[in-house]
């Protein structure tokens, strides 16, 4: 019998993941024995290309589904059976890859709007009321791109696109935010500002869930990493233990040196 998810219960987890198996062509491409991630966790998901870590996180957000079990697989605060649009409305997202979706001739504002629709922009069939355009304005304000609303998307520069992508998933006021690689791409004032944002919203209550290659995206406000290999968790602990030169080694296969200074860490190739 199916439970309703309580979201009162500050001991059940968000989410569990229990032999959970995705396959693809007849092949498994990740397989989870066991993750939960708790209310209000910021962890960070690390791994090296074709580690699962995109299938991992569309596992979160219910894009794929694992294989059925007797047992489910994944619950959803206690449920395992969600509507979609209440994972959205718990769920924000960013992925570096968003601003190549976006093809046309969009303004800021309407690509924030489309956030409560699950879209890249407003379509026209689409009815956008004044609180909606409210919640915009406040999305947009916490992430300092107000003054862009009436600017084209495709005349921002990679670092204000990318903070406008933080506002639409922000403008459902969500509990999580998923961040796929959000720095990809961006030279070092972008990287800084969006990691001061990632900061920022931790500190607000907002659960992070990042995934990055990159040791230097972890705030200091993430405790908790995840790291994949081969479509498996290769480990999963606190940062401290987890974020070494000798464990970075071994995940990525290539002598590796991690340097830790004023809470972040950073990887530091040996040639």
């Amino acid at each position: 019998m199916n439970t309703a998810p309580d979201h009162t219960n500050p001991t059940q987890p968000l989410l569990q993941f229990a032999e959970a198996v995705v396959v693809r062509s007849g092949a498994p491409i990740l397989s989870i024995d066991s993750f939960v991630l708790h209310e209000r966790e910021n962890i960070a998901v690390l791994g090296p290309n074709g580690s699962g870590k995109s299938t991992f996180i569309k596992l979160i957000t219910r894009e794929v589904f694992p294989l059925h079990r007797d047992d489910p697989p994944v619950l959803f605060r206690g449920s395992e059976r969600v509507l979609l649009t209440e994972v959205k409305k718990c769920i924000g997202v960013v992925s570096s890859t968003m601003q190549d979706q976006i093809t046309a001739h969009i303004s800021v504002e309407d690509v924030v709007l489309g956030g409560l629709f699950g879209t890249l922009g407003v379509l026209p069939h689409f009815q956008v009321l004044e609180d909606s355009k409210e919640q915009a304005l406040r999305a947009m304000s916490l992430m300092g791109v107000q003054d862009l609303a009436p600017r084209d998307m495709k005349t921002l520069s990679t670092g204000q696109a990318r903070r406008v992508l933080f506002a639409r998933a922000l403008v459902n006021d969500p509990d999580v935010l998923v961040l796929d690689e959000p720095c990809t791409g961006l030279d070092p004032e972008g990287m800084f500002h969006i990691r001061e944002s990632m900061r920022h919203l931790a500190q607000a209550g907002k659960s992070i869930v990042l995934v990055t290659h990159y040791p230097e995206d972890v705030i200091p406000e993430i405790m908790r990493v995840v790291l994949l290999k081969e479509g498996r968790v290769f480990a999963d602990g606190l940062k401290d233990e987890l974020l070494s030169s000798e464990t970075m080694t071994a995940l990525f296969e290539v002598p590796l040196q991690i340097q830790r200074r004023r809470g972040y860490y950073s990887l530091v190739s040996e040639y």
